[in-house]
């Protein structure tokens, strides 16, 4: 009678797990993997830290460059240059409600950016400000999945109705094991591969998964940016004067 008890145990764990995949990322529909992934990559209060870029052209040549980043919540982030001096002081600021704005040193002067030019490339960096946009991917996605296996799950994501986006679509490679976003393929207005994001050097840090490198190659120029990141910090009281307008300048 044990042995055939434990045979029925075994025989439900096994459908429950649905060779090999989790449980949970089984039973799960898109979005509320979607919903997982948000909670993956913004569950901190708040975060800071350190970025170290490497620009790589299709010639090989390479050059480095320094920011910082800082964030809060899910819908407000800030990005300064800090390295090389003819970039230092550069900064980008997204804020809720859709709202990008710029800072040159060069002009003294903060300026909204358009939703025309939100495509463009932020400091010669292949992240463009859409990349960069502080927004909760279930706010500005629809989700289906393609395929799932006992360790990933591949999402399709599409603009909502009313949302913009350079990108037509995604292809997303989600980790079942805590949901954190590891490749994206970006695919243009006319359908084609245009960019490919992957996250790598995964981590827990106080709880949270952090990818400590991420990569961003682009396809058409045959361009690269690498980000390492260090001096890492989350749940650190990061006050809200730190990501506004007036920040920007100084």
């Amino acid at each position: 009678m044990k042995t055939k008890l434990v045979l029925i145990a075994m025989t439900a764990s096994l459908l429950l797990a649905g060779a090999g995949i989790p449980a949970l990322a089984q039973d799960l529909t898109a979005a509320q993997i979607l919903d997982r992934v948000d909670d993956a990559i913004n569950g901190p209060k708040d975060q800071s830290y350190t970025c170290h870029l490497v620009l790589i052209d299709k010639d090989g040549t390479q050059k480095s460059r320094e920011m910082v980043m800082l964030q809060k919540g899910r819908d407000r982030r800030l990005v300064r240059f800090t390295a090389p001096a003819d970039q230092r002081g550069i900064a980008f600021l997204s804020l809720p409600g859709d709202l990008q704005y710029l800072y040159l040193p060069a002009f003294a002067k903060v300026r909204r950016i358009a939703t025309s030019v939100k495509n463009t490339n932020f400091a010669g960096t292949d992240f463009t400000y859409d990349d960069l946009e502080a927004v909760k991917w279930s706010d500005k996605w629809v989700a289906v999945i393609k395929s799932r296996d006992a360790e990933m799950t591949v999402l399709e994501l599409t603009p909502k109705p009313g949302r913009t986006s350079d990108y037509s679509r995604q292809i997303a490679t989600i980790q079942n094991d805590g949901f954190y976003p590891v490749r994206a393929e970006m695919y243009d207005r006319a359908g084609t591969l245009a960019k490919v994001m992957t996250r790598t050097d995964l981590k827990q840090v106080q709880g949270y998964w952090v990818a400590m490198t991420t990569t961003m190659e682009d396809k058409k120029k045959q361009h690269t940016t690498q980000m390492r990141v260090s001096d890492l910090k989350l749940d650190s009281g990061i006050s809200d004067d730190k990501l506004t307008e007036r920040s920007l300048s100084q």
